[in-house]
């Protein structure tokens, strides 16, 4: 999308007052593909100022340009998905048993996100002699590409009854039940800036346990909001058999406490500050 973005602020700033501000999830894309370096920097010439989504991008927005102005902020709560609903609610909606242990993989699935660490890890957990042995990992997204590696992976693993899986595309009216049916929910990237899914978790109060890459240990912390594992499957078991070990009101203090911190203020504010000093 860079020459096509690039071009268009380009148009619109023609009138030579027109400012832009430019909020980045990711300056560097996660997929990389030839031409990503030339794009980027089309794109970023023409932008006044940059608010970014954790430190993580705004130090690849520096490999790319030292001078312009930019913020980082913490990406504010979803509030468009509705209210926090009780577990046994939930449940009963997606049709799963209230007595169930049930770790949520939820989003887009795409390689970077590890879904295929994250099944690793539940074969290590069913093999074990673990209590939480029998858990169940609800997948709840879209393949962003093709879903026959992973189906290969289940089947290789024998995963078939430890899995709940909903892989077509889920309303903004539905997303509620996923996290609000799920203990815990788990982010087992193999590199990240950020993460919309966290401040989807801190909305609904949901601990999470997410791996050691980019910005996410940052907007999680360890013990508090919830558990940071290194990205490979026997970690992530670990920290599973941890967080169901100390208890999901364990990390609902921290989650409440961190969760005041996601502010729409901030952000208009700083959309604001940054039109108006160029």
């Amino acid at each position: 999308m860079g020459p096509c973005l690039g071009t268009i602020l380009r148009i619109a700033k023609k009138n030579k007052h027109t400012k832009v501000v430019c909020i980045a999830d990711n300056i560097i894309p996660h997929e990389k593909r030839i031409g990503d370096k030339a794009f980027t920097k089309y794109f970023i010439k023409p932008v006044d100022a940059f608010i970014t989504m954790s430190e993580k991008v705004l130090a690849d927005l520096r490999l790319f340009d030292k001078n312009k102005k930019a913020a980082s902020i913490l990406h504010p709560l979803y509030d468009n998905f509705g209210e926090k609903i009780s577990k046994s609610e939930a449940r009963q909606e997606l049709k799963i048993k209230n007595e169930e242990l049930v770790i949520l993989f939820f989003g887009f699935i795409r390689k970077y996100k590890g879904l295929d660490i994250l099944l690793d890890a539940m074969k290590i957990l069913k093999d074990s002699h673990s209590p939480i042995a029998n858990c169940k990992l609800l997948i709840a997204g879209e393949f962003y590409e093709d879903k026959k590696p992973y189906e290969d992976q289940i089947h290789r693993l024998g995963l078939q009854d430890n899995l709940i899986l909903h892989t077509d595309f889920i309303p903004d009216s539905k997303v509620k039940y996923y996290l609000c049916a799920a203990d815990v929910v788990v982010q087992p990237y193999k590199n990240a800036t950020q993460s919309g899914v966290t401040p989807l978790a801190y909305h609904f109060e949901k601990p999470m346990i997410v791996t050691n890459v980019g910005g996410l240990p940052a907007l999680v912390p360890d013990g508090k909001a919830g558990l940071i594992a290194e990205p490979d499957a026997a970690s992530i078991t670990e920290k599973i058999i941890e967080f169901f070990t100390l208890g999901e009101t364990h990390f609902l203090p921290g989650l409440i406490e961190e969760k005041k911190k996601y502010s729409w203020l901030k952000m208009t504010e700083t959309i604001q500050h940054m039109a108006n000093n160029k």
